[in-house]
């Protein structure tokens, strides 16, 4: 899996006291910019070639203000033109949350979805995880 490890920050946190919700998808969205990159190393919006098809994520525990997060990320899924990326959320040894986000490479033109590239399906394999 890949890992990235990022502080919480204070305005993160809600009205009781914990890590809100909402952040967490966040957290995930920025994570994922490693497997964007196998598409588009650049990065350019221009030549975008994915949409995420929909995403689900289980909170596990509560996460707190003043201990670092740590995202794991992984593929657990390949199709033809779509993909899961499974990701994880730990903090102090303990998973607090995990998700599912399919991903779908994408012609914008065509309005379509396009098998991904072999390149890219090495890559995607070289994160292959299994899920519980």
């Amino acid at each position: 899996m890949l890992t990235e490890t990022h502080k919480v920050r204070f305005y993160e946190t809600d009205a009781l006291k914990h890590v809100s919700n909402t952040v967490v998808v966040g957290w995930f969205e920025t994570a994922r910019e490693a497997i964007f990159k196998m598409f588009t190393p650049t990065l350019d919006l221009d030549n975008w070639p994915l949409i995420l098809a929909s995403y689900k994520v289980d909170f596990l525990a509560q996460m707190f203000y003043g201990h670092d997060i740590e995202v794991r990320t992984g593929v657990s899924r390949i199709g033809k033109s779509s993909f899961d990326v499974h990701q994880e959320i730990w903090q102090q040894g303990r998973k607090c949350a995990s998700g599912t986000t399919t991903m779908v490479h994408f012609d914008y033109q065509e309005q379509s979805s396009c098998p991904i590239p072999a390149d890219v399906l090495a890559q995607l394999n070289e994160i292959m995880v299994e899920t519980e």
